[in-house]
């Protein structure tokens, strides 16, 4: 027999926009003033149509990029450039970092749920951040990615908890509905302070 895990609570934590602060608007409105297009088409053309690609590991990060200086029409000095600029613009927000360190050395099981390009793992190697959780589930790694419940049901397998007892924060409501369709408790990211709030709410220790 496995182990009794109906009192065991566990936390699904998103990545972009909610450990990592949105930065994206910004970069894209700067980079669209160089680049002299709306902020809305430099998006487009970073990541569009990388959910069949990229983003589930069917293309290698360097050849999206390939796809996306031919969508921008640039040189490789300019990907370069904005490649280091988008890690450089990359903050984690310290105290859901401290939060979710914390819920380990409690013994709740935590996972980082993000649909994300490869390079996430290396950079989150290179800021000492791979303890934040016990668990790192990437959609380019996974082959799937979210609101897929697959990649829903392998991170609470990994947690090994019931459903009910998952927490899934994520700032993409259609993502938090997903998993409350599949059983869970959902939180839909607004702010720091709210989720830290409802993690600990969720979790038996108050903030």
């Amino acid at each position: 027999m496995g182990p009794d895990i109906r009192g065991v609570r566990g936390v699904l934590i998103d990545v972009g926009g909610v450990l990592v602060r949105e930065y994206l608007p910004a970069v894209a409105a700067a980079w669209g003033r160089r680049l002299d297009i709306p902020a809305a088409a430099f998006m487009t053309a970073l990541y569009e149509g990388d959910d069949s690609g990229v983003l589930i590991g069917r293309v290698s990060e360097n050849a999206w990029w390939e796809t996306v200086r031919g969508r921008l029409g640039v040189a490789p000095g300019v990907i370069t450039e904005l490649r280091r600029d988008l890690v450089a613009k990359e903050t984690w927000d310290e105290d859901l970092v401290a939060c979710l360190r914390d819920l380990r050395k409690r013994g709740v099981p935590t996972a980082v749920v993000s649909n994300t390009w490869p390079g996430l793992r290396e950079r989150m190697s290179a800021g000492g951040l791979l303890d934040v959780a016990d668990h790192l589930v990437l959609s380019c790694e996974a082959g799937c990615a979210k609101p897929d419940r697959r990649i829903y049901e392998i991170s609470r397998r990994l947690l090994a908890v019931e459903p009910a007892n998952a927490l899934f924060v994520d700032d993409t409501a259609v993502n938090v509905v997903a998993a409350r369709a599949l059983g869970m408790a959902g939180h839909v990211h607004t702010g720091t302070a709210e989720t830290l709030a409802r993690i600990g709410e969720f979790t038996g220790r108050g903030t």
